[in-house]
């Protein structure tokens, strides 16, 4: 580890891996250091289709079929009572091979983009904990200092430092940009199963969302790899953790009042422990200054219903590293230049984080919002592959608005009368 570089990338994530890779293939000096030991286990293993394109540009399509992981064709929901959708097979609104994504174990996934940063030059260091961000009276980031794994402390300068510390948010905390969204603070409580009912053919390895019969909550059902799915259930915080039931016995509730899940259980066999997240929403005021930039859940964090969080922290990592790099060829690495992407970003985004507040109004239905708007159904579908960066993104949402307070209105008529 040297003392001095060109960028310093904290958190090797696939945020982070990416922004690295990028910054050093470009000819930068770049370091890329992750608090844990890699490979580590990670939260987030259902990709958008989208992603492809990250990963085109990182050089790892190939590796992923290689590493053998499930293949993901469609997404599939599940209403309270147990009525499945039809699968939103991706390829039937997008026969390009990007149609065709993965469900990945992110120790795994995480590991390949870790050592993709180092193939292209990065220095890549693990289980090495930042301390503190340099920060000048005048926004302008200097340097970082870090313990490596013998515990020895550093103190390193460099140009450019790439935020990728995930819901940590470092820089974000200590310069007080984050805002919490009050309508979507949740947790998650999930664990992994064998054998585990999937359906077959190409729905075999599709992403199921399913509503357990109070709509207070929400299954995800994701396969992966060697018999495994991924079974998380994602509710209010106050509802998942605070209500007297520690995690295990919450889970066990959930999971016997969610219709969707109860054949697909029989016969499985729950494996390991049980895990619990919370996942508070939240944007950031600021995304970069003089010498530093945040990407991925640095950046901001929505909800993981549509499995958005790894595209979109691979897509900030490419375009923050396309924006250090022309900013070094420019000789202006301000905060205007590194974070020159951020506006496009966040309206893209912004579609999802819609479409997440629509499927937590719980008048509201899908299946009869379809029905009634059958021309939307390459919008919708556009919205789960991630392809949000264009001008008819958000078209969906006059009618979905409109429909979702006529639902509200109904909703107060039937209680009232």
């Amino acid at each position: 580890m040297k003392a001095n570089y060109d960028v310093v990338v904290i958190g090797g994530g696939p945020g982070g891996s990416s922004a690295a890779a990028l910054t050093a293939a470009a000819g930068h000096s770049t370091l890329l250091i992750e608090r844990e030991s890699m490979p580590r286990f990670h939260i987030g293993e259902s990709l958008m289709p989208e992603v492809y394109w990250p990963l085109s540009r990182l050089g790892v399509i190939d590796r992923m079929d290689e590493l053998g992981f499930q293949k993901k064709l469609s997404v599939q929901f599940v209403t309270n009572n147990g009525k499945e959708s039809s699968p939103f097979y991706f390829r039937q609104h997008d026969p390009r091979e990007s149609s065709s994504t993965w469900q990945v174990e992110r120790s795994r996934f995480d590991q390949m983009l870790f050592e993709r940063a180092a193939e292209l030059g990065a220095d890549c260091y693990d289980q090495t904990r930042l301390l503190d961000v340099e920060i000048d009276d005048n926004d302008c980031a200097t340097g970082v200092r870090v313990r490596d794994a013998q515990g020895e402390e550093h103190r390193i300068s460099c140009r450019v430092v790439v935020d990728a510390t995930g819901l940590q948010s470092f820089i974000a905390n200590k310069l007080g940009l984050k805002e919490i969204n009050p309508d979507l603070k949740k947790a998650a409580i999930w664990g992994y199963w064998k054998d585990a009912r999937r359906d077959d053919g190409e729905n075999e390895g599709a992403t199921i969302i399913m509503q357990t019969q109070n709509k207070d909550s929400w299954f995800w059902f994701i396969p992966l790899s060697n018999g495994i799915t991924s079974i998380g259930c994602v509710g209010n915080n106050d509802y998942m953790l605070k209500q007297g039931l520690k995690p295990e016995a919450k889970y066990e509730h959930e999971l016997s009042i969610c219709p969707g899940l109860q054949d697909r259980l029989k016969g499985a066999e729950f494996q390991g422990e049980i895990r619990v997240a919370k996942e508070f929403s939240y944007t950031t005021t600021r995304h970069a200054g003089q010498g530093w930039v945040l990407i991925g859940d640095a950046f901001g964090f929505i909800d993981p219903i549509y499995s958005s969080g790894v595209y979109f922290a691979l897509e900030t990592g490419v375009r923050a590293a396309d924006a250090i790099n022309e900013g070094f060829a420019k000789q202006d690495l301000s905060g205007a230049q590194l974070a020159k992407w951020a506006d496009d970003f966040k309206d893209g985004s912004s579609w999802i984080r819609k479409l997440v507040h629509a499927y937590y109004t719980n008048e509201f239905s899908f299946g009869r919002f379809m029905k009634a708007h059958p021309q939307h159904s390459g919008n919708l579908t556009d919205l789960l592959i991630g392809r949000i960066f264009h001008d008819q993104a958000g078209a969906i949402f006059d009618d979905m608005d409109a429909a979702i307070e006529a639902d509200k209105r109904a909703a107060m008529s039937m209680r009232e009368g």
